[in-house]
């Protein structure tokens, strides 16, 4: 089987890391290697050496790209859930990784994404007047032509993993029943 790429972007609070989780843990549970790279757990602990402007956000997104290429080298379907809020930053993650590279675009407003702020991230940016939050004062660039859209405004939890398991199904014609 060929390995591939799923690559979730999107602002905080738009479901990129329980979907990373949901369909990481289904693929394993049918035999697949894959794996679960999500952005909060790589800058804790081996991106915890950069920072958010900019050029920072740029290097995080390349060393996370080369370690899903690395990856799949071994055979690993990767589950990337970052929110590389850039459109550059997205066509750098594919031009490193190569073939069968999925960007998976997780539509959210803003004002969904901070009714729903699990992890308190959008009150401690309003409060410290964070100058690089994405989606509040650091931009965040829609993809223009993602191979998957989820609105989860409209989509819950198990209505967003089944949009996704049917698209990987149809382009990998893998079995996740």
């Amino acid at each position: 089987m060929k390995t591939f790429c799923v690559w979730i972007t999107g602002i905080s609070g738009a479901g990129k890391t329980t979907l990373g989780y949901n369909i990481n843990t289904l693929l394993n549970s049918k035999n697949y290697s894959s794996i679960n790279l999500d952005g909060d757990s790589i800058r804790k602990k081996m991106n915890n050496d950069l920072g958010f402007s900019m050029k920072d956000r740029d290097e995080n997104i390349r060393r996370i790209a080369c370690i899903s290429e690395l990856l799949s080298q071994q055979k690993l379907i990767t589950i990337v859930s970052v929110i590389s809020p850039m459109r550059y930053q997205r066509s750098l993650a594919k031009d490193v990784y190569g073939e069968n590279f999925n960007e998976v675009y997780l539509k959210a407003s803003l004002e969904k994404c901070i009714e729903r702020d699990v992890k308190g991230l959008y009150k401690k940016a309003s409060n410290q007047k964070d100058a690089n939050f994405t989606a509040l004062s650091s931009p965040y660039e829609e993809p223009d032509n993602p191979d998957l859209l989820i609105d989860t405004n409209l989509n819950g939890v198990e209505k967003s993993l089944q949009i996704l398991i049917d698209f990987l199904q149809n382009k990998y014609k893998i079995n996740l029943k």
